[in-house]
């Protein structure tokens, strides 16, 4: 601990005597100096020991006293000491009622001890004080690297937790606390994923202090990875400040965590080569091949049914979306104990997760949540129906296994680009197979097919001539029954007959051609959604 006065006083060589402010002298002293100055204030930072022998004070004077002694403390002075026996024999009475009015310590110094022993004990005390913390934190240093090599992150947690005399907590790279020290912070923790998501915005290395006197504790966050979005977190709980010991166990904390998180970045780069090479023979329908280099890493992934999903983007802050979607996914991976392949492709990335896994479900909750931010009001779009071509837009195929991989990435496809037209963020392939296909008309290339197709019927139909366009959805709607399609429209099946040949003249197609039925029927559907 640092100096205070009342080790001075109990300082056996000093000989001081405390004649005001008692109750006040557990203060500690951050240094002792001394000032003949009718107004030392200037002068002052705060937490000094004033040493004084009123050279040039009136210390009979009792209101100039109260002024002198209220500025000291305004000042931040702890402490005031005075010699006796130089300019007065006594310490003056006005000076004693001042600084007991203001309840600022006053020491009496005896002749025989100079000022200057007084500033060589309070340096010797802040030196060895000094030195206890710079040895304690090497202490610290040694303990926290011992955990890290042995017991890992959650090892230097605990070490940093004892050092502190308090909590700490590591958050991955979507906010989400990855393991306390002890167990009962990991709720505290997570109390404060907000803040670190604020945290994570800033550029690296950043940190913040949340809580205070008011809170239940005194949190300090610090961002970890040397990249410039931070990679992790580390939150430390304490009850007051941290001292000169506790903060070198936390910068060496951030160190260590810091060092791990980049060497993690390393194997997950390493990880991420061969989890390429795996989907690249799925791929290529070689799924023997791709067990056998998976391997341990990917293996249990394989074993079970999976889902492909592939989430693209254009230039822009959709890039970094993408970013954030694989780390969304392989933290919640990691947090469930299960495998999960990430494959970036440029302004494509290919996933590959266990169905019904945490993965899934937080690729899910991650693109509701974006979908929510695309409905705001204030997010105007350029076209309505139609995604922002430098948004997110994801893709997941069905539940399927190693031999259909290659199905399931163009399911993920698929679903992907009808995401992409509808203008959502995220599409499932089963909801594709559940719905209707009558939706799908309503892309703009399929009705500019519709307008060109159905224009020459349109435009004689405008003479007056005939309805063949209600005709021919008649027809068609009876599967060319004449006499029901007849009775529909109220006209004799032989006037039906006649509209149906000139249908074809007009069209230059045959209507016996199922093919050519399809695509009338669909063209007169796309143009009835209208």
């Amino acid at each position: 601990m640092p100096p205070t006065l009342a080790s001075l006083v109990n300082h056996s060589a000093l000989k001081l005597t405390v004649r005001a402010g008692e109750d006040h002298l557990d203060v500690p002293v951050r240094w002792a100096h001394v000032s003949e100055l009718a107004d030392p204030v200037p002068y002052m930072e705060g937490g000094e020991l004033l040493l004084i022998t009123a050279l040039k004070l009136d210390a009979e004077d009792r209101e100039a006293m109260r002024r002198y002694v209220r500025r000291l403390v305004g000042a931040g002075v702890v402490g005031l000491g005075f010699a006796v026996g130089v300019n007065y024999d006594e310490t003056p009475e006005p000076l004693v009622e001042a600084c007991a009015q203001e309840g600022l310590p006053l020491l009496e110094v005896p002749r025989r001890t100079p000022f200057l022993a007084i500033s060589k004990a309070v340096s010797a005390a802040i030196a060895a004080d000094q030195y206890r913390a710079v040895t304690a934190g090497f202490a610290a240093q040694r303990e926290l690297t011992k955990q890290a090599l042995g017991a890992g992150p959650e090892g230097v947690l605990g070490a940093l937790a004892a050092q502190v005399d308090g909590w700490a907590a590591l958050y991955d790279a979507s906010g989400a606390v990855v393991a306390a020290a002890p167990e009962w912070a990991g709720r505290r923790a997570a109390r404060l994923t907000a803040e670190v998501e604020r945290l994570r915005e800033r550029p690296a290395p950043a940190s913040c202090v949340v809580g205070g006197p008011d809170h239940e504790d005194r949190v300090e966050l610090h961002s970890l990875g040397t990249g410039r979005r931070p990679r992790a977190a580390l939150a430390v709980g304490t009850a007051a400040a941290l001292g000169t010991a506790e903060r070198y166990a936390v910068h060496s904390a951030i160190a260590l965590l810091t060092l791990t998180t980049e060497r993690s970045r390393s194997l997950h780069a390493a990880e991420q080569r061969v989890g390429t090479a795996v989907l690249r023979m799925l791929l290529a329908g070689e799924p023997d091949h791709a067990r056998a280099v998976a391997g341990d890493l990917y293996g249990a992934l394989l074993d079970a049914p999976f889902r492909m999903i592939v989430a693209e983007s254009a230039s822009g802050p959709a890039g970094e979306h993408l970013g954030e979607l694989a780390e969304t996914v392989e933290s919640a991976a990691a947090r469930a104990g299960e495998a999960v392949l990430v494959v970036p492709e440029g302004e494509r990335l290919v996933v590959l997760a266990a169905d019904e896994g945490a993965a899934v479900a937080a690729c899910t909750a991650y693109t509701a949540a974006r979908e929510t931010e695309r409905a705001r009001p204030e997010r105007a779009r350029p076209e309505q129906g139609r995604a922002d071509e430098d948004d997110l837009v994801v893709g997941l195929s069905a539940p399927t296994g190693p031999t259909a991989a290659s199905a399931a990435y163009k399911q993920a496809e698929q679903a992907l680009s009808v995401a992409r037209r509808r203008g959502r963020v995220f599409v499932e392939h089963e909801q594709l197979a559940a719905g209707s296909v009558l939706p799908l008309l309503a892309d703009d290339a399929v009705k500019a097919f519709a307008d060109g197709l159905l224009r020459a019927l349109h435009e004689h139909d405008a003479t007056g001539r005939g309805d063949l366009v209600a005709s021919l959805r008649a027809w068609l709607s009876r599967h060319g029954q004449w006499d029901a399609a007849a009775a529909d429209l109220g006209v004799h099946r032989h006037t039906l007959r006649y509209r149906m040949r000139r249908v074809e003249e007009i069209l230059g197609r045959s209507l016996d051609d199922p093919d050519v039925r399809m695509e009338l029927w669909l063209a007169l559907k796309a143009t009835a959604a209208e």
